[in-house]
Parts: C-alpha cells; structure tokens; sequence
C-alpha cells in the first residue's frame, strides 16, 4: 500500500533528486553518498580575521552544490533532513568540549530580510533544527539559538570577491537583546550552509565575541560547521 501511494503521489506532485534531476526521487542514493563524503576541517584562503575552526561535511560541488541550492531557491523543503544531518556530522567532527553535558548551541549565520522574504524561508535556519534533531537523537544535547541579527543591509555576497565580502559584512551582525543569556548556557556552534571565503562565519564570531566581551554572557570555545566548503578550503587540510 505505502508504495502505490508513492506511485500515486510520484504521478500528481512529480519530484526529482534535488542533486542530479533523477525522475520520482526527493535524493538519490549516489547524491546521498556524495553528501557524506566526511567531515573535516576547512580552511579558506585567505583567511579571515577571527575565523575560528570550521568544519564541513563535503565539497560545494556538484550534487552537494545541487542539493544545496535546490533547498534553497526551489523550495525543496524535503532535502532539509538530509543536509541537516550532514551539518550534524560536521557539528559532531569539530566536537570540542569532552564530557562537558551544556547543550550544543547552532547559531545560524542570518539572511538578509528580503532574501528571506523571497525565498518563503530560512533556509540556514530550517538545516540548523534539523541538526539540532538529529544531535539529539544521537544523545547530544542540542538547540537552535537564533540570536544574530543584521543591523545594517549588506549587498548581495555572489560574485564579490575576500576582501569585498569582508568589507561588505564587517560589523554587520550583533547579538539581539537577550542572546547573551542564550549563549552563556551551551557551547556555541556558529553554523551556515555553505563556506566559500569564510567572511559571514567571521563576523558572526565576531559579534558573539563581543558580547563575551563585554561581560554580558559567554561563548566559551567558539567552533563553526557548515553542510559544504568550496573545493579549495577542502585541499588545504587534506592532509
């Protein structure tokens, strides 16, 4: 019965694998291995002041680039379980504090309001509670804290090179009213979809920094995890 439903559902609402357009598939098997491909760390280059230790679940490229953008500028809302657990590997690889029993906190890096306007969604956000489930699951403490915010417009990131994307987003990002005490209560994972010069990542550390700083919480040891990095953030630490 399940599966003449699927056939039914397949017939009237046709899908196809959000990495290679495979026919009445949400995600492939081979699309699903190219996602685990394993986590590590990445490094950008160059690399941005203040970045702290990132790691990535696979390469943005692709299926994995595929599925990423099928997720999010087609709406393809099902693939958020698949890449959330493909962050959660990332968020397992980068695990720094030993026994401690703090929850794990996933700090989306924020859209822009308009881009999230347009897209129905966010979907940085919506990957994050599906990692945050599945750490659980796993017997991770974890929650969504979804406390940056932007407090001036950037531009558009895409086809800005390092130093245009740094300029474009420093100073960008703070801490919403309230977040500190958020962020005193786990250890925080500053989290994103994709790396590519790392300049989001190290602003959003650098607004959860500063709130340390100023003596109105803590972020403890600072790590970051994304689904994918660009190829190259991949080549530097392979070994």
């Amino acid at each position: 019965m399940r599966g003449w439903r699927r056939e039914i559902v397949g017939l009237v609402l046709p899908v196809a694998c959000g990495g290679c357009g495979r026919p009445r598939t949400e995600l492939c098997e081979v699309c699903a291995v190219a996602l685990a491909a394993g986590p590590r760390r990445v490094t950008p280059a160059p690399e941005p002041a203040g970045l702290p230790a990132v790691h990535a679940a696979a390469p943005y490229e692709n299926a994995v680039r595929a599925m990423l953008l099928a997720h999010k500028e087609r709406g393809a809302l099902g693939l958020a379980g698949v890449l959330g657990g493909a962050l959660a590997a990332a968020v397992r690889a980068g695990a720094g504090h030993g026994g401690d029993a703090r929850a794990v906190l996933l700090v989306p890096v924020p859209s822009a309001r308009r881009a999230t306007a347009g897209r129905g969604h966010d979907p940085v956000r919506r990957i994050a509670a599906a990692a945050a489930s599945g750490l659980r699951r796993g017997g991770t403490p974890a929650r969504v804290a979804a406390v940056l915010r932007q407090r001036r417009a950037v531009a558009d990131q895409a086809g800005l090179g390092a130093r245009a994307r740094q300029a474009n987003v420093a100073g960008a990002l703070v801490v919403a009213d309230g977040g500190e005490k958020l962020l005193a209560g786990g250890h925080v994972v500053l989290v994103d979809d994709v790396l590519t010069t790392g300049a989001s990542l190290a602003e959003a550390a650098r607004a959860v920094r500063a709130t340390s700083r100023a003596g109105r919480g803590g972020a403890g040891m600072l790590r970051a995890a994304v689904v994918a990095a660009s190829p190259s953030a991949f080549e530097i630490n392979r070994n």
